[in-house]
């Protein structure tokens, strides 16, 4: 007969060995409430610097949902949008034609960041600072849209600027919008429902003057909209051109169903913004949606929560970056590295700072 101590060491190998076969979501979840054993304060702390930014300027709540948007849409969301230089050497996200120069925002990141950093060193990550920003600004433009964040993500030491390109653009076709997320595993409907957030911000003219010269030929295009554009942009206008306009003519500092109501009467500034229109399926979203501001709101929490988690790094992959737009320096990774196990401790299944998701 085994003894004892022989039957608990094969115990201990055979979860090692379970858990190494798992996918990495099933060892560890994001959850509602992961800092409130290790950093209580922390979406707090998010909260109050977005709120500062947004009273100096209304326009970086949009910059910063972008930028949680652009994140995850590209090797998930770990973060990888911020940085500034990638180890492995080659162009970064940031600097990526869909990202440069329209993405905005990374100085409110860096401000939280170093907020963190005072109350709970080498603790939140830069991409759970997105997730929580996202939607403290969609909270300040939304007449108070309310919703907890599912935490947990740890930062990627990789940016690549050449994945940046399958970024669903501004002249995607209704099939390639509907394929580009369904390659997140996002839907038809939560494309139309994310889409929505284009109610809020600003747009260069790169994204869309030119392909609207074909739209007006082909009439889906208001005629004096696109007059007004030509008489704003640039004739030799291109990528760098920091020229803009809003995107919402109407309420471009709310978040809004304007722009769902903007579409039919061929006021959608960009060519993928007046595909949705173009397809019967998609076509009912926006009409949906134009007619009940409350049901959009209700389903673009739901969207934004389900995007958040689109390849998160969780447990022991990635790093809790201590500066968001560089990889710690191996010193500081080993800093961070042992305040990751000793979180990883109290999170264990019991721990009374555990929270349910669902």
């Amino acid at each position: 007969m085994a003894s004892s101590s022989g039957l608990a060491g094969l115990a201990v190998l055979l979860t090692a060995v379970l858990c190494l076969q798992l996918p990495a979501a099933s060892v560890a979840q994001l959850q509602v409430g992961f800092y409130s054993s290790t950093c209580p304060n922390a979406e707090a702390i998010v909260q109050q610097a977005v709120a500062a930014a947004f009273a100096s300027n209304s326009g970086v709540a949009a910059g910063l949902i972008r930028l949680h948007f652009h994140d995850c849409f590209v090797n998930g969301c770990d973060a990888s949008v911020l940085l500034s230089v990638n180890p492995a050497g080659g162009q970064t996200e940031r600097d990526a034609p869909p990202n440069n120069p329209s993405l905005r925002g990374f100085e409110v990141v860096n401000a939280a960041r170093a907020a963190l950093e005072q109350s709970c060193p080498s603790t939140v990550s830069c991409a759970d600072i997105l997730a929580f920003a996202a939607r403290d600004s969609i909270n300040l433009t939304g007449n108070n849209v309310l919703y907890q964040v599912p935490a947990g993500r740890r930062d990627g030491s990789v940016s690549n600027g050449t994945l940046a390109l399958t970024l669903p653009g501004p002249n995607l076709t209704a099939d390639g919008l509907i394929k580009g997320f369904a390659d997140r595993n996002l839907t038809a409907e939560e494309m139309v429902v994310l889409s929505g957030t284009h109610t809020l911000g600003r747009s260069h003219c790169s994204s869309f003057i030119i392909r609207n010269r074909e739209r007006l030929a082909s009439g889906t295009v208001s005629p004096a909209y696109q007059a007004l554009l030509e008489t704003l942009c640039p004739a030799n206008t291109d990528q760098f051109t920091n020229v803009t306009t809003e995107i919402d003519l109407s309420t471009p500092t709310v978040l809004d169903n304007n722009y769902y109501k903007l579409l039919p009467l061929n006021l959608g500034l960009h060519f993928s913004d007046d595909q949705l229109i173009r397809n019967a399926t998609l076509k009912a979203y926006v009409d949906a949606f134009a007619a009940n501001e409350t049901l959009w709101k209700e389903k673009l929490v739901a969207a934004m929560i389900k995007m958040g988690e689109i390849q998160p790094k969780t447990g022991a992959q990635g790093e809790i970056r201590l500066n968001c737009s560089i990889v710690n320096t191996p010193s500081s990774s080993s800093s961070a590295s042992a305040s990751a196990r000793v979180i990883e401790m109290l999170r264990r299944p019991g721990s009374d700072d555990e929270v349910a998701t669902s």
